[in-house]
């Protein structure tokens, strides 16, 4: 998103760094990474400190963040969401999976793309176009990002809302009121449904885990 807030800590350099190793000893040709979590975990953040941290490496990675994907103009979204009922929208469902997959595909295929982007000064959904040639490695962050088909490293971040109360309001995306809360606890619940996916966890205290299967 433009003109997003990144709270970048020693937490995420640390978990960053684990991460990277763990990539480049598995990595492939046109490999995808994906990182979900709560509101205020540090997505974002953990997507940027690993995209930074590649390039050390000569590997260009490029973070792609879902949350531009929604299917419902941003100025438009809360009454919507209040409208059809948070608990039978807010979910899987209110992001645009067609063009998700399209800019997926388009990144595999190293062409041109254009998709979403949100600008949260004017709240307006711009056009972003990328050269996906010379691009290595695609970081896909988001709420719901590790359900993403495709997938080659799936990262949970199992930090909740609870916990990140601060960080939400320090980034103001919106106002912390009932509506909000009411958002984040459905959004909650549709987040912790993907923890079993994943293939490595971010514990509270931000220590890096790989899932055994």
């Amino acid at each position: 998103m433009l003109g997003d807030i990144l709270l970048i800590t020693e937490k995420h350099q640390k978990a960053g760094e684990i991460i990277i190793e763990k990539i480049l000893a598995t990595r492939k040709p046109k490999m995808i990474i994906a990182i979900s979590g709560e509101s205020g975990s540090g997505k974002s953040e953990l997507a940027h400190v690993i995209a930074k941290g590649l390039r050390k490496h000569g590997i260009f990675a490029k973070p792609l963040h879902i949350d531009n994907y929604y299917r419902v103009h941003p100025l438009k979204r809360t009454e919507w969401r209040k409208e059809q009922g948070i608990e039978n929208v807010v979910g899987f469902g209110e992001y645009d999976w067609v063009t998700i997959d399209r800019n997926i595909a388009e990144f595999m295929e190293g062409v041109e793309s254009t998709g979403p982007c949100v600008d949260l000064v004017t709240e307006q959904v711009d056009q972003l176009t990328t050269d996906y040639s010379t691009v290595d490695m695609l970081i896909i962050d988001g709420l719901y990002a590790i359900k993403t088909s495709g997938v080659d490293l799936r990262i949970f971040i199992e930090l909740t809302y609870h916990e990140t109360k601060k960080a939400q309001v320090v980034r103001g995306k919106e106002p912390q009121n009932e509506y909000r809360m009411n958002v984040l606890e459905q959004e909650h619940k549709m987040v912790q449904s993907l923890k079993s996916m994943a293939d490595m966890l971010i514990s509270m205290e931000y220590e890096v885990v790989e899932v055994k299967k």
